[in-house]
């Protein structure tokens, strides 16, 4: 008898808490954006980074620095994992 294969998907959530020690920009809802190295979450997207820096949407230019902050999941608009490679020479993580 044949068997089907599935198609391992991978789910969102899955797919942040395998970027748990990685750099990644989160965009809230009120448009402000942060970066920062992602340190936990859980199952409603609740973040914690480490060196979060609070960026000017749409550029790199820091302007606040937080050391470390939780973002409430139901604030996320979208996260974007490896943000380590666009912030490296830019941002001090």
């Amino acid at each position: 008898m044949a068997q089907r294969q599935r198609a391992k998907s991978i789910t969102p959530l899955k797919m942040l808490k395998e970027a748990v020690g990685r750099v990644i920009l989160v965009k809230l809802k009120d448009g402000s954006e942060y970066i920062g190295k992602l340190e936990v979450t859980d199952s409603t997207m609740n973040l914690v980074l480490d060196g979060c820096v609070e960026v000017k949407p749409g550029t790199l230019e820091p302007r606040v620095k937080y050391g470390r902050a939780l973002i409430r999941g139901s604030h996320v608009v979208y996260v974007s994992i490896d943000y380590e490679i666009v912030a490296r020479g830019s941002l001090p993580l």
